[in-house]
């Protein structure tokens, strides 16, 4: 064995040396660009059918399903059942300038394939019933017979502190309404509001922080697809700041009536709703639980559902939704140039 000796008047220009290079190493970013693997790491080509839960491809999907970052390193959603996938596909067709990539598509065994997808260019891999009760979550899978592997569509975008004001006119395509989330949790609750702003033509949806992941199952499951449909942006309050004030937006908050604070507190009427025909705006919606946070209400000029019943305050969903009806737009305004 041979040993090296190092005198230790060399040492302060080791430490130097190792110091530097220090420096010069780049931190992983925590928020990888995607996909960091590709599908076929996990699934080879030869592979037709699936029939055991411990197969790797198989694993990457549940983990697909049940964790947030996990999905979006890979830049890939598990779509549970035949309703969503058909809408995104009906939404495709509709659509062809937003091009959604279904990576796979897993069927059950013995199951039909649909006629009316196009399928030509898209894998499918059959399933046993087993791995489909293991990937869906679900203890029944009778109404189950189909699972697409598909790719987080391009008009979602997640901000960071990197960004330029202009960029927000990449967001969305249609700026006139935009729902804003405060905090929504409960991923059923905001699959409904993305599946509602759809429905009455909003141009996209903003996530502050504190929001359940659009593209979580159960938001996916309520939202019929409209997660793929309906631009998405995350990011926080500077970033909504920075909306604002490039398309010179007013921003309308849901509240109830009955706020103990001396605040101005707006009724939801249609003359109010009117008033507001040519003029862009953000509607912000609060938590299930804590309702507005206190920058909402600072930023944001209160609106109130009028009720003739004792209740304080409606589910976040369905004043959402009745909000959503009451301020869409009659005329679609495309303010994408400014």
């Amino acid at each position: 064995m041979n040993t090296c000796w190092i005198s230790p008047s060399y040492f302060p220009q080791i430490k130097a040396s190792i110091l530097e290079a220090r420096t010069k190493i780049q931190p992983i970013s925590s928020k990888p660009d995607f996909p960091t693997e590709k599908i076929e790491s996990f699934l080879p080509f030869n592979v037709k059918s699936i029939t055991s839960t411990s197969n790797p491809f198989v694993k990457h999907c549940l983990k697909l399903r049940q964790n947030s970052s996990y999905r979006h390193s890979h830049g890939s959603v598990l779509v549970v059942g035949s309703t969503p996938i058909r809408e995104i596909y009906s939404f495709q067709e509709r659509v062809p300038e937003r091009p959604i990539t279904l990576d796979c598509l897993l069927v059950l065994d013995e199951a039909h394939i649909p006629e009316d997808l196009n399928l030509q260019s898209v894998r499918l891999v059959r399933i046993s019933s087993t791995v489909m009760k293991k990937l869906s979550g679900l203890q029944s899978i009778d109404s189950i017979e189909m699972i697409a592997l598909m790719k987080i569509p391009s008009t979602f975008h997640s901000v960071d502190d990197e960004f330029l004001e202009e960029d927000c006119s990449t967001w969305f395509e249609n700026a006139h309404r935009v729902l804003v989330l405060d905090g929504i949790q409960d991923p059923g609750n905001l699959g409904t509001l993305l599946r509602s702003a759809m429905a009455f033509g909003w141009g996209g949806a903003f996530l502050l922080p504190g929001c359940c992941d659009p593209f979580n199952e159960k938001a996916l499951r309520a939202s019929r697809g409209a997660s793929f449909q309906l631009p998405l942006v995350s990011g926080d309050w500077l970033h909504l700041d920075a909306l604002r004030n490039h398309y010179n937006m007013k921003i309308l908050a849901g509240h109830p009536a009955n706020d103990q604070k001396p605040r101005r507190i707006s009724r939801l009427t249609r003359d109010f709703t009117d008033s507001l025909a040519d003029k862009p705006l953000c509607l912000v919606l609060g938590s299930e639980g804590g309702g507005l946070s206190e920058k909402a209400k600072d930023s944001s000029e209160l609106v109130s559902i009028p009720m003739t019943g004792e209740f304080e305050s409606l589910n976040v969903s369905v004043a959402g939704g009745i909000l959503l009806y009451m301020l869409q737009p009659e005329n679609h305004k495309d303010l994408s140039s400014g």
